[in-house]
């Protein structure tokens, strides 16, 4: 097993992985930006896109994003958004390696917490981020959407 940031051509296999993240999601623009948001990602020093390999196969991601702050005494706090270990992988470990590594990185920049959130609303679900080092009743989420029109 390798844990390390995705190189900027790994981009289709992350795209593939996805597609074990969530039952539909909105299809990525044909017009050139998806490599533009992908460079950006690529480009910005406080946004890693973390992958796990086994046999040089993507085999879980996450992404952790490092966000300056003016409070905690200016240390930063991290979020960490796109959890996904492929079907196949899943009850390996390879989650909870991401997840530490990511939390281990929280911290060596000097985060003050990390957090992050889950559309799946199950008991095994939230069993699975409390085993990785997360706290379900620490915080309350809320989450706002654009409404259709």
């Amino acid at each position: 097993m390798e844990i390390r940031e995705l190189s900027k051509s790994e981009l289709y296999e992350l795209l593939d992985l996805y597609l074990d993240l969530h039952d539909e999601d909105e299809s990525a623009p044909q017009d050139g930006t998806l490599d533009l948001v992908w460079d950006k990602i690529q480009e910005n020093p406080d946004y890693y896109c973390l992958g796990v390999f086994v046999h040089k196969k993507l085999v879980s991601t996450c992404s952790l994003m490092i966000i300056p702050n003016l409070t905690r005494g200016c240390r930063p706090y991290a979020l960490i958004e796109n959890v996904v270990t492929h079907q196949s992988f899943r009850r390996k470990g390879y989650g909870k390696a991401i997840l530490q590594h990511s939390l281990n990185l929280a911290w060596a920049n000097n985060c003050y917490k990390v957090m992050l959130q889950t559309g799946r609303l199950n008991e095994e679900t939230f069993q699975f981020y409390e085993q990785a080092g997360f706290n379900r009743h620490a915080k309350q989420a809320f989450v706002a959407k654009p409404k259709c029109t």
